[in-house]
């Protein structure tokens, strides 16, 4: 069972509710999905309106937990101003903080992140951080309180995977306690089975099904390949080696010479 704060879930895929080629796509992909947790970015959803009532009612109809996002959001003034807005529309103390450095990579700015975490746990939020595979960064998220830590794979909507599993590993391991969700860079099932088998609780995405050829069919693939992952990482996978092993021992084996 998955565990965030003091809730528990079933599915662990979560995913994002943008960039989908229509509303009623994007309600099927979830649902394909069995996700039961999906991330909403106030400045793109909160609009009032025709639109905005319309995407809510998708939503409400999901039965899904929402996980406001401060996407977007350059300075710590204005992800904690984000934050507070999401908390008051949505009525929930859970923000996923996005507190982003560069234009090009999107990479989080760690120093206003942890700084933006403090400040929140502080104002009773219940904060999921976006963050790099830094674990210097993860420890200071965790000391100012959070309970989730959420390290990317790769740059958002890359879809390169994990390109530093030897970072992710080590958080697994200094991070027990912590609940871990690999965010952004996902790009295939695959890559998020990856992140399952590493010991990781969860992830996260949104591109690599909304822009899919066939964003249903693509969210039950990663559905599977979740579930696929966890499921290896608890039967305990074989470690890697770096020399054969015979799967079929010649040692003491009889071997059989016809006779003439």
């Amino acid at each position: 069972m998955l565990k965030f704060y003091d809730r528990e879930f079933t599915s662990r895929l979560l995913v994002g509710t943008a960039l989908y080629p229509s509303p009623a796509i994007m309600q099927s992909a979830i649902r394909a999905s069995a996700a039961e947790i999906v991330t909403v970015s106030l400045r793109r959803e909160a609009a009032g309106g025709k639109t905005g009532d319309a995407f809510w009612s998708l939503i409400r109809e999901l039965g899904v937990t929402v996980l406001p996002n401060t996407a977007g959001c350059r300075t710590v003034r204005e992800a904690v101003t984000t934050a507070k807005l999401a908390r008051e529309l949505f009525g929930t103390t859970w923000i996923k903080l996005e507190v982003i450095a560069d234009n090009d990579t999107l990479q989080p700015d760690v120093v206003g992140l942890v700084e933006a975490a403090d400040i929140l746990i502080k104002d009773g939020f219940e904060v999921f951080p976006y963050c790099t595979e830094d674990l210097s960064v993860a420890m200071r998220l965790v000391d100012a309180g959070c309970k989730v830590v959420m390290p990317w794979a790769a740059p958002i909507g890359s879809a390169r995977g994990i390109i530093n599993a030897d970072a992710l590993k080590l958080l697994r391991e200094r991070l027990p306690d912590i609940a871990l969700v690999v965010d952004a860079g996902i790009g295939a099932p695959s890559h998020a089975a990856c992140a399952l088998e590493l010991g990781y609780d969860a992830v996260l995405l949104n591109t690599a099904i909304a822009k899919a050829a066939d964003p249903v069919a693509m969210a039950g693939a990663f559905r599977q390949g979740v579930e696929a992952g966890r499921i290896a990482f608890e039967a305990g996978l074989m470690e890697a080696r770096d020399f054969a092993s015979p799967s079929t021992p010649v040692v003491g084996t009889p071997f059989w010479h016809a006779v003439s």
